[in-house]
């Protein structure tokens, strides 16, 4: 059996990173995870039911504290199973709040009944401020107007965030206005071979 991979796909929101997992995991025959399909539902249930406006998440103290590790733990338990059958997965998610833990995947190595055989790839999605600012607003999810009330506030904090994650292999995708295609998806990863 080959060693499972992991992709973490990261960026700022409107960046594109669900476009460019797609396509990782179509390239890859790798299981699809996105954090927003994975959680959201229970997400917006349990802020109903905490009080707290179930839409709001950047500004939202009981999201912070309580739901988002929750999400996130969600999330990789689900990878882990898929790893454990063998499955290399693709992990769709923003992890803004994990980047300054250089030790972060080496915790995941550690999640229980995750595999040790894991090989870890990050891939940065990059993208300029309108085109970012463009695509949140063409989505329009209610969970996006804090960002969208304040989006160069949003922006600095955002395109500013540094991943300081060690014991991975990188990838870069510049996912500006005309967007990435297939091509240069499967390039990339033909390169990691």
């Amino acid at each position: 059996m080959s060693t499972p991979r992991v992709h973490l796909v990261i960026g700022p929101a409107g960046s594109g990173k669900s476009s460019v997992a797609r396509l990782i995991a179509e390239r890859s025959a790798a299981v699809y995870l996105d954090k927003d399909t994975v959680c959201t539902r229970l997400t917006e249930a349990l802020l109903t039911a905490a009080g707290t406006d179930p839409s709001e998440r950047d500004h939202n103290p009981y999201y912070q504290s309580v739901v988002m590790d929750l999400e996130y733990a969600t999330l990789l338990d689900v990878a882990g199973d898929n790893l454990r059958l063998g499955s290399s997965v693709v992990l769709d998610a923003p992890f803004g709040r994990y980047f300054a833990d250089p030790g972060y995947l080496e915790s995941l190595a550690d999640r229980p009944g995750w595999p040790r055989n894991v090989e870890y790839i990050v891939v940065r999605v990059r993208v300029d401020k309108e085109t970012a600012q463009a695509r949140v607003r063409a989505r329009g999810h209610a969970r996006d107007a804090s960002k969208l009330a304040d989006w160069d506030a949003f922006w600095d904090k955002a395109s500013t965030a540094e991943c300081r994650w060690t014991g991975a292999r990188i990838l870069e995708f510049d996912n500006g206005g005309h967007g990435i295609d297939a091509d240069a998806v499967g390039r990339e990863l033909d390169r990691l071979v």
